[in-house]
């Protein structure tokens, strides 16, 4: 059925068989509620309330004890960075913290000390029971959704935490996840698609672009780390991750899983870095490798896209 480098699907597994199931987490009245998606704007509540999904404010679709991210899994993505579709021959992995989680049309902060803040289109998988030592096969059973992310990154912390990514990938509002948790689609042959200000800047088919697929990543982790209902396991993104500014609305569509959406707000530079406090932000050739890519190595209807949604940022 699919053709992924490693542990290939031959049959559909029950959280990618229909029909369609969308959770979302909403306040209602200041109240988080949980509700069913139904129809195109309507949305049940658990107590069996019906709602109007417009004007709602929608909070992070689970609450993870962690959240795992994988670093490269998209060919694109490694040809660009790493001039190889297969980057590494095993996924390596970093972690946010919960507090970098936001919801659907949330902010995200750029502080005013850093120059670049990376979008990064993904899916997530949100973890349904506890997960522990467990093949691929089996993983499919321990999920209970996928849902839009973009996990974005301040650059400027890549030259002292490129190991850990704790300030590149943690800070808060770091992670817009949402609109909400679905299930009963094939991941596979759903399009991710990044937009800036309107504009596509990033796109791919992911059953022809994943290398590993969630079902092996969610294993890999599994193996000596357990997964609690509602953590989170970032899949990676595909070529093409740019810098935005204040003003820039950056948006994440799945087709399948939803559109989700949030908007890049001018920080303060914090008041212990103006003590001197911590490594400073940098602006360095490793930080500018990640931060602008490799033009040469992305298609050009890509980076056509950013220059008019740059244009748009400056207008």
């Amino acid at each position: 059925m699919k053709h992924l480098h490693d542990f290939p699907v031959r049959e559909l597994p029950a959280v990618m068989r229909g029909p369609r199931r969308e959770r979302r987490r909403v306040l209602v009245g200041n109240t988080p509620c949980w509700g069913t998606v139904r129809g195109e704007g309507e949305l049940v509540l658990d107590d069996g309330r019906q709602v109007s999904l417009e004007g709602l404010v929608h909070l992070p679709p689970c609450e993870p004890s962690k959240i795992i991210a994988v670093h490269l899994s998209y060919s694109s993505r490694g040809v660009e960075t790493r001039d190889n579709p297969r980057p590494t021959r095993t996924p390596t992995y970093f972690t946010k913290p919960p507090t970098a989680l936001t919801g659907h049309q949330g902010e995200i902060v750029k502080p005013a000390d850093c120059g670049f803040l990376n979008y990064e289109g993904e899916f997530a998988v949100v973890i349904g029971r506890v997960c522990r030592n467990v093949t691929p096969d089996e993983a499919w059973d321990y999920m209970e959704g996928f849902v839009p992310a973009l996990d974005m990154g301040l650059q400027n912390f890549r030259d002292t935490d490129q190991g850990s990514m704790l300030r590149v990938k943690g800070a808060d509002g770091l992670l817009p996840l949402g609109p909400g948790i679905v299930s009963g689609i094939d991941i596979f042959e759903q399009r991710l698609t990044t937009y800036v200000n309107g504009q596509v800047v990033q796109d791919a088919h992911i059953g022809n672009e994943m290398i590993w697929g969630p079902h092996y990543m969610v294993a890999d982790v599994a193996r000596h780390i357990t997964l609690m209902p509602g953590d989170v396991l970032l899949t990676g993104t595909p070529c093409h991750s740019r810098s935005v500014v204040p003003g820039d609305l950056v948006e994440v569509e799945i087709t399948g899983l939803g559109r989700l959406a949030a908007r890049v707000t001018q920080g303060l530079i914090p008041r212990a870095s103006m003590l001197g406090v911590g490594h400073e932000p940098t602006d360095s050739a490793e930080v500018r490798r990640v931060a602008l890519g490799f033009d040469e190595r992305v298609p050009q209807h890509l980076r056509d896209g950013l220059a008019r949604a740059r244009s748009k940022s400056t207008a």
